[in-house]
């Protein structure tokens, strides 16, 4: 049983799979509180699941791409089997967490996309940095920039635990705190081996919109 706030067919808005389709479960609750946070409905509301019914939902989308996410969705443990569930039938499986919880009991066939929270979050104290230890070359570390403090943070941050070497590292800004350009020149000038992403879903529909 998952209590879930969300599932929704859509497309993939972020990562290195932006643009593609994508079925989305969106677990509730969530142990942070990001001051960009920008999915708050899932804290408390949701719709208690069993697994079965779950994956019976993401089947009838007939897409084979899926991401788990939340909310934080690694506070549940039946997100586990239902990934490994979706694992065995074909799916590839996107996971995308705070980086406050461990990832070491997240199934290797997952791709696990790390949401290292930056200082202007107000939740930097709270990530888990033992988790660079469990990352897999497919995997991806996100940083989302609302501030030139949050971008020397993560700058640091790549350089001391040699992230770009380990895994594809994404930077986006924050909704209409950071102007793109001003974001990527900082990128430019510093060679930073980074992939700068839009949040492309927020371009195509009203940035407020749920469910896509």
């Amino acid at each position: 049983m998952l209590k879930i706030n969300e599932i929704f067919y859509s497309i993939q808005g972020e990562s290195t799979y932006a643009g593609e389709r994508c079925v989305f479960v969106r677990l509730t609750g969530c142990n942070l509180r990001c001051t960009y946070c920008d999915t708050e409905y899932a804290f408390y509301d949701g719709e208690d699941l069993q697994i079965d019914s779950i994956i019976e939902k993401i089947e009838s989308f007939n897409c084979n791409l899926v991401e788990i996410t939340g909310g934080e969705p690694l506070l549940q443990d039946g997100v586990y089997p239902l990934m490994e569930i979706l694992c065995d039938k074909g799916f590839t499986v996107l996971l995308e967490t705070s980086g406050s919880l461990s990832i070491e009991n997240v199934d290797n066939r997952v791709t696990n996309i790390l949401d290292f929270k930056t200082p202007s979050s107000k939740m930097d104290k709270k990530n888990d940095f033992n988790n660079v230890d469990f990352l897999k070359p497919k995997d991806e570390v996100k940083f989302v920039l609302g501030t030139r403090e949050d971008y020397d943070w993560a700058k640091d941050i790549i350089i001391k635990y040699k992230l770009d070497e380990k895994v594809t590292v994404l930077f986006s800004s924050v909704f209409g705190k950071i102007e793109h350009e001003e974001l990527v020149n900082w990128i430019l000038e510093d060679k930073l081996n980074v992939r700068y992403q839009l949040q492309m879903h927020k371009y195509i529909w009203d940035p407020d919109k749920t469910g896509v």
